[in-house]
């Protein structure tokens, strides 16, 4: 695998809404910074995501100069949202476990809920090093992660995707493809490996940067989600099922942790260490 580089690169600054594609970006203990700090709620305190919103894709978050986020989608006027002073939390239910964070202001949480149409509130996680761990089966002492479905970053190949897309061909359900590398909502995507190499690493560096690969990712509905225009089909998840059923899930990409700090760039040589 001498070759192997960094292609690119996503932060997803509001989970489950579009994100931006910088050439660089600094990895903290938790991730990308600016990834995944903020995430909308519902009245019951629950976490909306295009699991049950499939639109979400088409609202997006950047991350303007003077800090918060700016929150843009179609029919609404843009709306950047300040970090929220840490009064007080919130407890919010992601994917059954409780965390806390801090809730924007007024403002914010009438634009989201204009665009979801329900209520909603958006809240901002202001000290990711102490409010959620790592699934304890697969962290070691200490991991924290923010509001990312479980790990820090999220790593894809383009060779997997093409091999993807190829059995999607073989199977004769190349009509809803060949699908973007935008459905599995990565942080990092790598060039110059084998199909399915990740699948049997253990330990790589990015540039300066080393990561622990935690465990394989297994994959939900979102992945059937159109990111431009938020309409749903059966794949990939009908293909997975069929050539990537892993451990009972269906699985694309693999789970990192980071073990040192620093900034990855686009180009930057992927190395695997074990």
């Amino acid at each position: 695998m001498g070759n192997a580089e960094l292609h690119s690169i996503h932060v997803h600054p509001v989970k489950s809404l579009r994100g931006l594609a910088p050439r660089e970006a600094v990895v903290e203990p938790w991730g990308l910074v600016g990834d995944r700090r903020w995430v909308l709620i519902d009245d019951g305190g629950k976490v909306v995501t295009q699991r049950r919103q499939p639109r979400l894709a088409l609202a997006a978050a950047e991350l303007p100069p003077g800090g918060g986020v700016r929150l843009s989608a179609p029919g609404l006027d843009p709306l950047t949202v300040p970090v929220p002073e840490p009064a007080g939390t919130v407890t919010l239910d992601i994917f059954g476990n409780k965390v806390e964070g801090v809730l924007a202001d007024d403002a914010a949480h009438a634009w989201c809920s204009a665009y979801v149409g329900a209520g909603t509130r958006l809240v901002h996680m202001d000290d990711p090093a102490t409010r959620r761990r790592i699934d304890p089966e697969y962290a070691l002492p200490g991991e924290t992660v923010t509001f990312a479905d479980g790990y820090p970053l999220l790593l894809t190949s383009l060779a997997s995707l093409d091999a993807l897309n190829a059995l999607m061909a073989e199977d004769g359900v190349a009509e809803e493809g060949p699908l973007p590398m935008n459905r599995f909502r990565p942080n990092v995507v790598v060039t110059g490996t084998a199909p399915w190499a990740e699948d049997d690493w253990r330990s790589i560096t990015i540039g300066e940067v080393e990561f622990r690969v935690a465990k394989m990712c297994g994959r939900c509905v979102v992945t059937t989600t159109d990111q431009s225009t938020g309409e749903r089909g059966r794949e990939p998840l009908h293909t997975l099922g069929r050539h990537r059923r892993i451990g009972g899930k269906l699985v694309f990409g693999q789970n990192l942790v980071p073990r040192s700090q620093g900034t990855i760039r686009v180009g930057d040589p992927v190395r695997v260490l074990e």
